[in-house]
């Protein structure tokens, strides 16, 4: 296979290789067309950058490391092929480690990034991390970060996020508007900003439509397999018993999901079920199952995007910020409407 190269596609286009060069490093010094004409032909002469050559002009090591809690999930592993695909496309190589919802395992990840001499990092925080003083020191040391997914309102850096209130409050909504009245909410541990940012959405769905916010039926959980049982058992006993359940992760809802029909307890007929993020086999279940879709691949795209903006300091890189990725709600099977709950129909 031929390997083409930057010299090729300035000869191509009769341009100069210093305005190709430019044009595929994203440069605001060059106009759109340019870029569009550049990133076509890249693409039909499949050229690729060469990060080690790229890194022989300068200190810089060409590589951003990304931290997730669990490759395994199947949200960080779509935000991780969005992450790639951008940083590939612009010359970067991608160091991924796992924290394994350990702080102490960040810790030491962002540790090994920093010896690495990584040129930034892309992070979701762990379920256990509360405290970012790991994180307060990369940027002391001037070190180009972002968070994604799970984030810090302690860091001033920029973050992306789906929008976990908007999706939260269409799910219960949907609910209530199906008949449902006493809707239980599974979550995460509470210092995690997108339980939060659920729960928050969850409560205002439940106010708008003038249902009481009962602390009864919130449950805070971590990722253990076991753990969804005996919280659905603790709900089930109560008076009167939920009608619904809203997960925070699919992973949660598909735990209920078992522990519900191990009950012998109807889904939709008795109770209806939302889970929050799309895994790849939520249609695929039985009943299929309602989901809030959380846009992974667009998450790691638009993260990755502002980090390398970051690194290389580009004068019209984006400020500080928080970005918010629609979401999407998918009803399906496991939280249709049930005709014997005469659901209600309310002005909007």
């Amino acid at each position: 296979m031929s390997n083409f190269t930057i010299k090729d596609i300035a000869r191509e286009l009769n341009i100069s290789t210093s305005t190709v060069s430019r044009a595929l490093r994203g440069s605001y010094e060059i106009n759109p067309e340019t870029k569009r004409l550049v990133m076509e032909c890249a693409e039909r002469f499949n050229y690729r950058p060469n990060p080690i050559a790229l890194s022989l002009k300068g200190s810089a090591s060409r590589a951003i490391a990304v931290i997730v809690p669990q490759i395994a999930n199947f949200f960080f592993a779509q935000a991780i092929n969005g992450i790639e695909a951008i940083a590939y496309n612009r010359g970067y190589h991608v160091i991924i480690f796992q924290s394994h919802e350990s702080y102490e395992r960040e810790v030491a990840n962002v540790e090994q990034s920093m010896d690495r001499k990584v040129d930034g990092l892309l992070i979701s925080l762990s379920s256990e991390t509360s405290k970012v003083d790991h994180l307060k020191e990369v940027q002391q040391k001037g070190l180009p970060l972002v968070l994604f997914d799970r984030v810090s309102h302690q860091l001033q850096a920029t973050q992306v996020v789906a929008d976990n209130f908007g999706g939260a409050f269409a799910a219960t909504e949907h609910l209530i508007k199906s008949g449902r009245r006493r809707i239980a909410h599974l979550t995460i541990p509470p210092w995690l900003s997108i339980t939060q940012e659920r729960l928050a959405g969850y409560r205002a769905a439940l106010e708008q439509y003038g249902l009481p916010y009962d602390e009864q039926l919130v449950r805070y959980g971590t990722f253990g397999p076991d753990e969804v049982g005996p919280m659905v058992d603790e709900l089930m006993a109560l008076t009167p018993t939920p009608d619904a359940f809203f997960t925070a992760s699919d992973r949660l809802a598909v735990g209920c999901l078992t522990a519900l029909r191990q009950r012998h307890l109807g889904i939709p007929e008795d109770v209806s079920l939302i889970g929050f993020t799309n895994l790849n086999v939520a249609d695929l279940l039985s009943p299929s199952l309602s989901t809030v879709v959380q846009p992974a691949q667009e998450i790691g795209q638009v993260a990755a995007e502002r980090l390398i903006d970051l690194i290389e300091q580009k004068q019209k890189a984006a400020p500080v910020s928080t970005v918010k990725i629609p979401t999407e709600l998918i009803i399906r099977e496991s939280s249709k409407p049930v005709s014997k709950l005469n659901p209600v129909s309310y002005p909007s």
